[in-house]
Order: structure tokens, then sequence, then C-alpha cells
């Protein structure tokens, strides 16, 4: 059986899709469904600072779209925040410096239910994870996965949300990350009882090379009859 590899694409229902804000601009995004059967619980996809690069394709939210419909029975909701760019295209408006993403937020929510998609779980990445702690802590959302979280543009007011909702809340750190380490990430977090903090030594900020822990520790907590993944399938 062929190995999945980085840039394997396996089968899934995939579509474009646009979301509506509040504040009146479109969103640009892409849907990733099981083939042929329902999904077990969704992913809402939150990318990495626009600023520094950051969109809906930033790699390991893409190989979740690409693997994770086929692998787990996820979806998989990917969206480019306002003013960001990507090969699907440009979301109106402009960088809101995580105060007008909350409507971004809210929209991709929307969607979600608008589309009968069950289980909802967030799925931030650096800003991404800002903008869940922020404005994710919603009656619609079932939990959080956070990878290399740096905490900058949430306060301890967000965290606060969290620790009284209960929801599970779960911090992916590298042990070389630029902006907040596993140390220390323990620390921040404390004030969450429910948050689960995991190490993932040698990685850094971006988790290159370690696209597969990743992917593996998100459908541990989100589709866990899923867990591990397979590394290998007839399609790849």
């Amino acid at each position: 059986m062929p190995e999945i590899r980085a840039n394997t694409v396996l089968p899934g229902d995939r579509r474009d899709v646009v979301l509506y804000t509040a504040d009146g601009l479109e969103l640009v995004g892409e849907l990733a469904l099981p083939l042929g059967r329902p999904p077990v619980a969704t992913l809402v996809c939150l990318h990495p600072l626009p600023t520094q690069g950051g969109f809906m394709d930033s790699h390991l939210l893409k190989k979740a779209s690409y693997r994770l419909p086929e692998l787990a029975d996820l979806a998989v909701l990917r969206f480019n925040t306002r003013g960001t760019t990507s090969p699907r295209g440009t979301s109106q408006g402009s960088f809101g410096e995580a105060v007008d993403e909350q409507y971004d937020v809210a929209a991709a929510l929307d969607l979600c239910e608008a589309e009968d998609l069950p289980q909802v779980w967030l799925l931030g990445w650096s800003f991404g994870t800002d903008l869940a702690l922020r404005y994710g802590c919603d009656p619609s959302v079932v939990g959080a996965v956070l990878i290399s979280p740096p905490l900058r543009f949430s306060a301890p007011a967000d965290l606060a949300v969290w620790a009284e909702s209960g929801k599970p809340l779960t911090a992916l750190v590298p042990e070389h990350d630029d902006f907040l380490r596993p140390v220390e990430a323990r620390e921040r977090f404390a004030v969450v009882p429910q948050c689960e903090v995991v190490a993932v030594d040698g990685a850094k900020h971006l988790f290159v090379g370690h696209t597969e822990r990743v992917l593996d520790e998100v459908v541990r907590r989100v589709a866990p009859a899923s867990y591990p993944l397979p590394t290998t399938h007839d399609a790849a």
C-alpha cells in the first residue's frame, strides 16, 4: 500500500465556500467532507498571522484538509481571515489586529450551523490560537486544539472564560518555539485546569517535519476512534 506523502491528496468532497461576516464582508474558504458518508466531527481552522504569511493554505491546515476527511471522517473548514490572500482568493476587508477578526470566527461558526456540521472543534495555529481563545468559547464549540500558541493577542481574561466553560483545550507547544516554550506554556495555561499542554520535542514554531505528530494529536482529541492515523493508503 502506498505511503502517504507530504503532497498526498486523499479522497474527499471539497467545495469552495463563502463566509459572510456580521460587519458585511465576504471571506473565501473551502469545506472538505468525507466522501459518501457523514462526518463524525468538524475542524474549524484558524490560520497563522496573515501579516507574516499565514493563510488558509498554511501547511498543517492544508494537510488536515487533504487527509482527515478520508482518514478520520472529519469535516475540515479552512478560510482566509479578512484581507488575507491565498490561491482560493482574497477575503474582503483588511487585517484587524485580532479585534475585527471576531466577526470572522463567528462567520465560520455560522457556516457550520448552516451546513449542520457536527461536533465543532477549533484548530488554531499561532495567530489563530489567539482568535480561538478570544472568540471561540461559543456554545456551539466542543473544544479547541492550539498549535504553537504565542498568547500574544489573548489575555488572562480569555483563559478565564475557557477555564469556567470546562471545554477541553489542548496546546501543542514546540520544544524550540520562538514565542512560548513548554515550561512557560504550562505556567500560563495553569489557570485553565482542563488544558493539556503537549510538548513536541525537536519541533519549532512552524512544525516543519512534524505534520504526522500534529495531525495524530488532533485526531486523538477530536476523533479518537481514528487514532493513530495510518501512514499508508490505497489512494496515496
